[in-house]
């Protein structure tokens, strides 16, 4: 008796499988097309995350440089301005549609090599983006535990509020998200004022306190007694200013929403280009000055130990200020801007991943099917989020370093890949220039591994599971017919076309010297094993290996007569998926079921199953069958099989 399907169960799934509205109304789905807008509109979007870092990077910058936070931040703003913006402005040069400097990497290694690299790129974008999700929660929690006017019921629950906002962040995509550009611009736009009246009325505490500059010289006189010296120690320091520099890699990320102008075709969007440009240099300058002029007045006005952990300006320098000089009133509202803007750059780091998955793992036979959908990803990121949160107990600080990781090693890689593309075009200059800058990245990244060796675990963990998960489903789904086109040409169309027999015979064959000899023993060893009348005509079906790390690919098949005999070439990733693609294409073609002749293998099994995962060939006849009896459901239409000798 079969098993009866629970209707709930069965309503569930399908909720938690269906794609987006679009597609269940009917639209077919585009990549790439998007709802465009201003420049200024969609920096907003790679706002929330890249600006709400001032939400925790003040204090975060005290506690690691100390007095010397101000120039430490002074050499990351030179690092950002000449360093890491000409970069991602080359790289939205080059990569103009979305991908961002992972697409123009992935073309540098070719076969299994390149798609392992992309694999390590993914795990440092999952630390990145997950990290920015819990990080930025956790700090959203500690604005609202600091905040006087909160019961002291929530003090001592911050693991429990991070969670809540999480599952929270989870819940909006669940229930569909869509382009919050709107929002986007709200809240960047009330968090930034806010910030330039906090900070603007830090300053006239200054200003009317000149003793705090005074004393902070002379503290650093006293301290390092050189100018050299703090210059030196500064830029020894500067890694762990790190996270100053997030933002990047989404600006160019969010590249297709931007518009540029009607001339504009997706082979040339000058415009687009153009757009991104300002969006990546004004995002950039804006950044440097609140970097700057926050680590002054955080430096300045705030005690030492309020920094440390359990201090009131633990990842809230600027809430600290907000609440000290303007009240509790100003700074609830401060609060609650910097609340939602972290909240909303977790929001920012979701729609990155989603983004990310179906773009790679997918396309490289890495991820299962239900990978497309966006609801099951959203549970999967929100668990992992949710372990992070609880390992790392919610702590601002802690998760530092794991997040400053990601987006150094994603800097690095971009700045590599600028360089390599400047040599590809001849350009000295710009291989010395974007190779100094590369430098530069590598030293702050391996310099932030060693002082915070958790990031590098963290990213080793994602980069581990990755690869791991991606090869058992590239395993699970080696036998799917993965072939998403078959195009034939005019002569192998004829080859088939003047077949007006009953059966239509194909002999498999691997290409060697090509010659009629060849052919000639190749169809006598096959008529005599099958039984073959000498009458019935056959064609032979020639697959070569292009580049078996694809996974799914368009099948051109060309047409070639070697004296009397007639050949359909092709190339594809794995062999037996091909054949079993070509011959349900001339079924549906002809009407008529094909038959294939295949010889027996002989060695160890396991060595051929190994031999098709990693290199599409192996024991073609018996992989063949199995594609087709997956395919084709229904034994009767399924092309038949024949294997002598």
């Amino acid at each position: 008796m079969a098993k009866r399907i629970d209707p709930i169960s069965q309503r569930c799934l399908r909720w938690l499988l269906e794609d987006d509205k679009a597609a269940k109304e009917g639209a077919p789905r585009k990549e790439g097309v998007h709802r465009q807008h201003a420049w200024w509109q969609v920096m907003c979007l790679t706002g929330v995350d890249y600006f709400s870092t001032l939400g925790y990077q003040p204090g975060i910058a005290a506690l690691a440089a100390g007095a010397l936070s101000p120039l430490a931040t002074l050499i990351l703003i030179l690092l950002t301005l000449f360093g890491a913006l000409p970069i991602y402005r080359r790289v939205a040069a080059i990569s103009p549609h979305g991908e961002g400097s992972i697409a123009m990497l992935e073309h540098l290694l070719p076969w299994w090599q390149g798609k392992l690299f992309v694999l390590c790129l993914l795990g440092f974008v999952a630390t990145d983006f997950i990290i920015t999700i819990t990080l930025s929660a956790a700090d959203a929690t500690a604005h609202i535990v600091e905040n006087p006017l909160v019961p002291e019921f929530f003090h001592g629950q911050a693991i429990g509020l991070t969670l809540v906002l999480i599952a929270l962040l989870s819940a909006v995509f669940l229930r569909g998200f869509r382009e919050a550009i709107g929002l986007a611009v709200f809240l960047v736009g009330i968090y930034l004022l806010l910030n330039v009246v906090t900070i603007g009325v830090s300053f006239s505490h200054i200003l009317n306190q000149p003793t705090v500059v005074s004393d902070w010289r002379t503290g650093l006189f006293n301290s390092h007694g050189n100018p050299l010296i703090m210059l030196g120690i500064s830029a020894l320091l500067f890694p762990k200013l790190a996270l100053g520099l997030s933002g990047f890699e989404t600006g160019v990320a969010v590249m297709p929403l931007v518009r540029g102008k009607r001339s504009d075709t997706e082979e040339n969007p000058q415009g687009r280009i153009q757009q991104t440009h300002k969006l990546l240099t004004t995002a950039a300058v804006i950044m440097s000055f609140f970097l700057l002029t926050s680590s002054l007045v955080t430096t300045l006005l705030i005690p030492s130990p309020e920094f440390q952990p359990g201090g009131k300006a633990n990842g809230r320098a600027l809430a600290y200020l907000a609440h000290s000089y303007m009240g509790d009133a100003f700074g609830t509202l401060y609060d609650l801007s910097t609340i939602s803007i972290l909240w909303f750059a977790g929001a920012s780091a979701m729609a990155g991943l989603l983004n990310i998955v179906p773009r790679y793992l997918p396309r490289y036979g890495m991820a299962p099917n239900w990978a497309r959908a966006t609801r099951p990803l959203v549970l999967v990121y929100t668990a992992i989020a949710f372990t992070v949160t609880i390992l790392f107990k919610a702590n601002v600080e802690a998760q530092g370093g794991a997040y400053a990781t990601g987006v150094l090693v994603l800097m690095s890689s971009a700045a590599f890949a600028v360089m390599l593309a400047a040599r590809h075009r001849g350009s000295k200059s710009g291989v010395v220039a974007f190779g100094t800058i590369t430098l530069v990245f590598l030293y702050t990244t391996i310099t932030n591994i060693i002082e915070r060796p958790e990031g590098i675990r963290i990213a080793a963990f994602f980069i581990g599971t990755i690869i791991v998960t991606s090869l058992v489903s590239r395993v699970w789904r080696s036998t799917e017919l993965r072939v998403d086109q078959v195009e034939m040409d005019e002569t192998a169309r004829h080859f088939i076309a003047e077949t007006h027999l009953a059966e239509l015979r194909l002999i498999a064959n691997r290409l060697n010297t090509g010659d009629e000899q060849e052919y000639l023993l190749k169809e006598k060893e096959v008529r005599e094993d099958n039984h073959i009348p000498s009458w019935d005509a056959v064609l032979f079906l020639e697959v070569q290996i292009s580049d078996p790390s694809e996974f799914a690919d368009t099948i051109r098949i060309k047409g070639v007569q070697v004296g009397q005999y007639r050949i359909l070439r092709a190339e594809s990733a794995a062999v037996p998926n091909a054949i079993a693609a070509i011959l349900l294409h001339i079924r549906d073609q002809t009407g008529k079921l094909p038959h294939a002749y295949f010889g027996w293998v002989e060695g160890n099994p396991i060595q051929y199953l190994m031999r098709f995962i990693l290199f599409g060939e192996g024991d073609i006849a018996v992989v063949t069958r199995e594609v087709l009896r997956r395919a084709e459901k229904d034994p009767e239409r399924r092309p038949i099989i024949h294997v002598g000798g």
